[in-house]
């Protein structure tokens, strides 16, 4: 399987998950109100975990691709369906409700609530995922600024390509760029530097990841934004020898392959 959890899920409605996160906040609360706000967050899931029944903490799913595999621990799973992901954080950020999400699409589950113990009161959030990873692993490509002849980018696509079809897409852009980078050889192989050219010759030097000699690679999941990061891609270039970049952005329903030069 390529997706393993170490706990089998079950997927509950919203209204379902409401009332249990409604449960579980109540005792969020009180754990707040008596603990106070400075714990790390480990020892508010804990404390949890204490007062009411179904909690697993730190939950193991194993994502793998032939000879990659890559461990992930959500925070807490309560009844195998309600899924809690706490922070200690100034406020809640997209990457929060990103993280948040990457976990729902692992473990086939449509709601989660991700909760902030770090401010005077409690910060919570509702993240929800309505699709499934097994409908999404045949996204549309949109390939019209996409070079094939470039070096290394049939490798790139041909790898990308078996991920895509194996996992699903829509999950964190770093996992896939680890296990291409896996697939090209490993981060020693990879992950090289570079030398910066500033205005009076050569600068210092930059570590990035290639997919050959002179060509680096790159994967984002950007819902907007594509030309003025590939604008700024183009910058890059422009103070490096690098010859050009490999750049696949993926959301749930479209991967966008561009070669930038």
């Amino acid at each position: 399987m390529p997706i393993h959890c170490s706990i089998p899920t079950n997927r509950i409605s919203q209204a379902e998950f409401g009332d249990l996160a409604h449960e579980v906040m109540r005792h969020v609360f009180d754990i707040h109100n008596e603990f106070g706000r400075f714990f790390d967050e480990a020892i508010y899931k804990k404390e949890l975990a204490e007062r009411t029944s179904g909690v697993a903490m730190e939950v193991a799913v194993t994502v793998s691709h032939g000879s990659f595999a890559k461990p992930y621990f959500a925070d807490v799973l309560v009844n195998a369906s309600g899924l809690f992901e706490f922070k200690a954080a100034d406020a809640i950020h997209p990457r929060h409700r990103g993280q948040t999400l990457n976990y729902l699409l692992l473990l086939d589950l449509a709601h989660a609530k991700v909760v902030n113990i770090r401010p005077e009161k409690v910060g919570h959030e509702f993240v929800n995922c309505p699709r499934r990873l097994s409908e999404l692993r045949d996204p549309r490509w949109v390939d019209d600024k996409w070079d094939s002849r470039a070096p290394g980018a049939p490798r790139f696509r041909d790898t990308l390509l078996a991920l895509i079809t194996d996992w699903g897409s829509g999950l964190e852009s770093s996992l896939y760029e680890e296990a291409i980078t896996h697939f090209l050889g490993g981060e020693d192989a990879v992950l090289q530097p570079v030398p910066v050219i500033g205005s009076k010759g050569h600068l210092t030097e930059q570590r990035m990841k290639l997919a050959e000699n002179g060509v680096a690679f790159k994967i984002t999941g950007l819902l907007q934004g594509l030309d003025d990061y590939e604008a700024h891609a183009r910058k890059l270039l422009r103070h490096t020898p690098l010859k050009g970049i490999l750049w696949a952005n993926i959301t749930q329903d479209e991967i966008t392959l561009r070669t930038i030069t």
